[in-house]
Order: structure tokens, then C-alpha cells, then sequence
């Protein structure tokens, strides 16, 4: 069994396969009379492939057993998917280049704060978080066509977590 080992979340290191949404070094917006700040464009949406729309939900993640086992890949031809935690805690994050290929798989540590834009056609696991019944806010596409490629992998691999990321 291969084991993918964690690495931190970032901008640079996750840009083959998307966008991280997070707010350090954006200049905010000083909005509602100076009691809220506004942070633009933190995103590209990618979603009109094929006459697709806009869709905004909520999601709600079950904790895996421990450890963490990757069995299935997917990816979204015509459009990109947009994760961002809503409860503060850490996630995971499970890219790759090629699903049939073990070495292109990519295991990232998001912080509470992160969120990530999965670009059209990126493969990546189902959400994978760290605390139960944690709820995130999606933006992906809705509307005709398929849009859901799904691959399981001959080989079972296993994320390799450090103690301290995985609460009951």
C-alpha cells in the first residue's frame, strides 16, 4: 500500500491544479460604513462549459476512519468546484496529474482559513476533513452534460497523517 505523505497548503504549490481561497496579502474593501471589509475575486469561476450555471450549497463532511484510505478520484469536465470550510478547522486536500499514476498524487494540509478552487478537470478526492460534520460552502457548476468523471484506483492508498491531524 502506498502512502501519500501531507504537505502545507499554498498558492504556488497548489497552482497546477487550482486556486487557494484565503485572504493573506489581498488589500480589503472597507464596506458598511467602515464595519466589515470586502475581499474581491478571490476566484475564478469556471462554469459555463455547455450552458452550466452557477451553483451555491452546502456541503456537511463525515470524519473517515483513520487512516485515511484513497480509493476514489474524480474530476468535473465542465467546470471548476470550490471548497471553503465554514467551521475554522483543518482539512485535507488530494490532488493529482493523473489518477493511474501513484506518484502524481499530491496530499495537502488546509488550514481553517483555506479554502481551495479545484480547476476544471483537476482530479481530486472527495472532501476529506479532520473534525466531524464539518460544513463548507461550495460553488460549482449545475445545469446539462456530465460533468462528473469518477476513477478507482487498483492500488489502495493511504494519506499518511501525522498524530495531530485526525480528531474523533
Amino acid at each position: 500500500m502506498a502512502a501519500i505523505s501531507i504537505e502545507p497548503l499554498t498558492k504556488q504549490a497548489f497552482a497546477p491544479f487550482g486556486e487557494v481561497i484565503e485572504t493573506d496579502g489581498a488589500i480589503p474593501l472597507s464596506i458598511n460604513q467602515g464595519f466589515a471589509k470586502r475581499f474581491n475575486d478571490l476566484a475564478k469561476i469556471d462554469v459555463s462549459a455547455e450552458g452550466g450555471q452557477t451553483n451555491i450549497s452546502w456541503f456537511v463532511a463525515s470524519l473517515r476512519p483513520a487512516p485515511i484510505a484513497i480509493r476514489l478520484m474524480e474530476r468535473h469536465p465542465l467546470g471548476s468546484q470550490l471548497f471553503m470550510p465554514l467551521n475554522g478547522a483543518d482539512w485535507l486536500v488530494v490532488v493529482c496529474t493523473d489518477p493511474r499514476n501513484a506518484a502524481s498524487y499530491r496530499a495537502f494540509a488546509a488550514r481553517g482559513h483555506q479554502g481551495v478552487n479545484y480547476a476544471r478537470n483537476c482530479w481530486h478526492h472527495p472532501l476529506l476533513v479532520l473534525k466531524d460534520a464539518s460544513p463548507f460552502l461550495v460553488v460549482d457548476r449545475k445545469g446539462d452534460g456530465n460533468n462528473l468523471e469518477e476513477y478507482w484506483p487498483d492500488e489502495t492508498m493511504q494519506l499518511d497523517l501525522m498524530p495531530d491531524h485526525h480528531e474523533a
